[in-house]
């Protein structure tokens, strides 16, 4: 393999990790959301189930402000809680989570937001720029 290829290849194996992190959705267990917060984060979950209609309108959503507005991807970490199995948990016990399809905004020990069971772009895109302010990146 020639120098430059080699130099080219590395480096887009070594940016490769650092952009597949950015669009990532993160699969709740216990204890990640305290972990990302902790660590200085500002954290969007996402309360769903597969069956639920309302999350999937939600999914739809969201994957669209994010496809359309990168910056979401760099500064907010998405997590995903699967409500048939965490939907009586800690998380959602201790966030007071009523139902599935609930999107709840944290930084720190604070929430910043939720959205309840909507499913409108303009309701979410507002929930969405709360934690992309909240993160210091708007």
């Amino acid at each position: 393999m020639k120098r430059r290829e080699f130099m080219v290849l590395s480096a887009a194996m070594a940016v490769a990790p650092m952009a597949a992190r950015a669009s990532e959705t993160l699969d709740y267990t216990p204890g990640l959301v305290r972990e990302r917060l902790a660590s200085g984060e500002t954290v969007f979950v996402d309360f769903k189930a597969s069956w639920c209609t309302t999350c999937r309108a939600q999914e739809r959503v969201i994957g669209q402000l994010r496809a359309d507005n990168p910056a979401y991807d760099e500064a907010i970490t998405f997590i995903n809680v699967d409500w048939d199995e965490h939907g009586r948990g800690e998380l959602a016990t201790e966030l007071n989570i009523p139902r599935r399809s609930t999107l709840v905004v944290m930084k720190g020990e604070e929430e910043l937001g939720r959205v309840v069971a909507r499913t409108s772009r303009g309701d979410i895109q507002a929930l969405m720029d709360t934690a992309l302010a909240a993160s210091g990146a708007s």
